[in-house]
């Protein structure tokens, strides 16, 4: 089974696909990514599964009226969407923007998921990963970035504009990703974390926090990783890895 849909909640427009039968499997995205990023990671249909891919607020064919972006209303969006799906408990996939979505779907409905794999992600912001944020500015991309950006983005260059101004905005944020080791230890999903030791944005003490913090955790350090280690030459070895841990509960 594939379908597209476009669904209206949460004052905005948010376009999903749908693939496969079986149990829940939700893949998120990064930020100024799109649902068809996940097809460099998994090329073929995931058995078992019923893959829900979705455009993040603001990102790909989904809109965002309100023009605000913070990690905590996607993680609204993405739960309102499980119900709009008829969908109780699940598993995720979660990469940056998106993995950082789904602490905050763990915490405020723990019992949702069921076990849940976090790329490139972190409990708050590092100066660091603020510093990057400042300097983040679409006058800056270059043509061949804004054509694969324009792929993704269907609303225009504005849209474009908008998400990384939001990313900008980040920079000043501080209580929308503050994950303190006793809030994080209320999550109940087994958790995989994934992080690159070489992540310009979040060093990997920040990985070892949310390991050390979270109750039911195991940690993978992808060794000379960036920021996202799961494109490229590490995504036949992230999807193994990644589809072990889900299956294994």
């Amino acid at each position: 089974m594939q379908a597209a849909r476009t669904f209206e909640l949460n004052g905005m427009e948010l376009y999903c696909e749908v693939r496969g039968d079986g149990e829940p499997l939700v893949l998120l995205h990064g930020g100024t990514g799109a649902g068809s990023d996940w097809r460099y990671v998994f090329d073929e249909s995931l058995e078992g599964y019923r893959t829900i891919v979705p455009d993040l607020r603001g990102h790909g064919r989904s809109t965002n009226p309100s023009g605000k972006l913070t990690f905590r209303q996607v993680a609204s969006d993405v739960l309102a969407l499980m119900d709009r799906l008829g969908v109780e408990r699940f598993k995720a996939i979660g990469m940056s923007l998106g993995a950082k979505a789904l602490l905050h779907v763990a915490t405020a409905q723990p019992a949702r998921v069921d076990a849940m794999v976090l790329v490139s992600a972190t409990p708050y912001f590092p100066p660091q990963a603020r510093a990057i944020m400042a300097q983040t500015n679409a006058d800056t991309l270059t043509e061949a970035e804004w054509k694969v950006l324009r792929q993704k983005h269907v609303h225009g260059d504005e849209q474009i504009r908008a998400l990384h101004a939001q990313l900008r905005a980040f920079k000043d944020s501080y209580d929308d990703m503050n994950f303190t080791p006793p809030y994080l230890s209320t999550i109940t999903a087994r958790t995989l974390i994934v992080h690159g030791d070489r992540d310009p944005l979040y060093p990997v003490n920040l990985a070892i926090e949310m390991y050390t913090a979270i109750p039911r955790a195991a940690l993978w350090i992808v060794p000379n990783g960036g920021h996202l280690p799961l494109f490229g030459p590490m995504a036949p070895r992230f999807r193994e890895t990644a589809l072990e841990f889900l299956r294994a509960g």
